[in-house]
């Protein structure tokens, strides 16, 4: 088995693309690669999705305590020959002063090496001290190799190597040559998704192909092997017996769900029903709505001309049917949505509009207080804190001041700085990105919620006789 963490001196080094072309290549090879991507991230893990055929975990301090984090490593990866886990920001940067939460503690804690990718354009000479400083910042931390991207040609190469074995002893796996026709464009909120990528596969395969010519595998693998068992842990519960039926959004508007909280849902007695609301015009029958992030300005006049899915589920809504939305899903649910001087018509379920800005809105870690007007909020839960993430360019404008919230933002922004989760009949919607892990179960108290309105006799008579 080969475990190994890839990390880089600073974001936009070419990590990501390399880490693509890393598990898409060994993939290839006939290698199970079970990827995980450190910290909150939707689009990064949809690469590698795509790029294993496996889903990608996330791993983040924020949510989960050291102890889950070693047994969330071990449940998905004991089985797979491969466990390649893509780092955030640099390999030391963390939100503290001792970097409790960097990738380099992660590597630490998983007892992983690292392969540390460094963006060598403009440099000769300059490389063998950024390389002897990683060394020496932290013994503790075993830096396996170093792949070199960016590299300007093969001379530069010639140079780099030279320079390397001349002053440390660190390997190099490979360099990687500048190539604009490698990049995966990017948005404010980082990568294309790969759901809206249409030629997704083929740029996988383009970065592959780049990766196998300009990497050493063979080094690379041998210098990985794992010095321990991955470890065992208890595997998840199967999925209950379905109780409820839920349906999600997955387009290329909205994909931004966490393969474990999807999980989490099924075993917790949900059937998940996704549909597109880009192409289908009636909602599934189904007892309980989730809209969750993504990318809604790019796709809004798409939506706005599906005007009998909106319609659905704004009768779905007014009718009392359960739902849960996340950020993107809070737009497409607000009345409009206003981007580079346009707007479109939403959905129209949350009385207020929005309007997307340059700059972010809110962005980073978070942490909600519920309140009493939290629809699926337990006994107590107002004196608990929930972990969460933001990242939004947008804000919305227009709310009634008697707008009920189902959080007091304790750390970061939300809908205005103090209150997230905005709450309509029993629909909450927040700017807010929760993760069923650790002490957070957002997914079966949901799914609960949804069996409690039914249990009620709380039936939808509009979708009853739609369908």
């Amino acid at each position: 088995m080969h475990r190994f963490l890839v990390s880089a001196a600073h974001r936009s080094s070419g990590k990501t693309s390399i880490s693509i072309g890393l598990a898409a290549e060994l993939h290839r090879r006939g290698l199970s690669v079970q990827s995980f991507k450190k910290g909150p991230d939707y689009i990064d893990p949809m690469w590698l999705t795509a790029a294993t055929g496996r889903s990608c975990r996330n791993l983040d301090f924020n949510v989960s305590s050291p102890e889950q984090l070693r047994l969330e490593f071990a449940r998905h990866g004991a089985r797979a020959d491969v466990c390649l886990i893509e780092g955030n920001n640099g390999l030391y940067d963390g939100l503290d002063l001792r970097g409790s939460n960097s990738n380099a503690a992660l590597a630490q804690l998983l007892d992983l090496p690292v392969v540390l990718v460094l963006d060598a354009r403009g440099m000769t000479r300059g490389i063998a001290p950024l390389i002897l400083g990683y060394q020496a910042f932290d013994a503790s931390i075993r830096i396996a190799g170093v792949i070199l991207s960016r590299v300007g040609g093969t001379r530069h190469e010639a140079k780099l190597r030279a320079v390397i074995e001349h002053y440390t002893d660190m390997p190099v796996f490979g360099a990687v040559q500048e190539d604009p026709d490698l990049v995966i464009a990017e948005r404010h909120l980082g990568l294309i998704p790969a759901n809206e990528e249409g030629a997704a596969q083929a740029r996988i395969a383009a970065l592959a192909a780049a990766v196998t010519r300009q990497v050493d595998f063979e080094r690379l693998l041998a210098a990985t092997v794992s010095r321990a068992p991955a470890g065992a842990a208890a595997p998840l519960a199967p999925p209950a017996a379905p109780r409820v039926r839920i349906g999600i959004a997955r387009d290329r508007a909205f994909g931004f769900y966490y393969a474990d909280d999807l999980e989490a849902l099924e075993r917790a007695g949900a059937e998940l029903l996704f549909f597109d609301t880009l192409r289908d015009t009636r909602l599934p029958r189904v007892d309980g709505l989730i809209i969750g992030g993504g990318f809604p300005e790019v796709f809004m006049a798409e939506l706005e001309a599906n005007a009998a899915l909106r319609a659905e589920i704004l009768a779905a809504i007014r009718s009392g049917m359960p739902a849960y939305a996340e950020c993107g899903g809070l737009m497409y649910l607000a009345r409009t949505l206003s981007w580079r001087g346009k707007t479109h018509c939403m959905a129209g379920a949350i009385p207020g509009d929005v309007v997307m800005h340059e700059r972010a809105q809110g962005r980073g870690y978070v942490r909600l207080a519920p309140t009493a007007a939290h629809p699926w909020a337990g006994p107590g839960d107002a004196r608990t804190e929930i972990a969460a993430h933001e990242f939004h360019h947008s804000s919305i404008e227009g709310l009634d001041p008697a707008t009920r919230f189902a959080y007091r933002v304790v750390r970061g922004h939300g809908t205005d700085g103090k209150s997230d989760g905005i709450v309509v009949n029993n629909l909450l919607a927040s700017y807010a990105h929760l993760r069923s892990a650790g002490a957070c179960d957002w997914a079966g108290r949901f799914v609960g919620f949804v069996q409690a309105h039914l249990a009620r006799g709380a039936a939808t008579p509009w979708l009853a006789a739609a369908h």
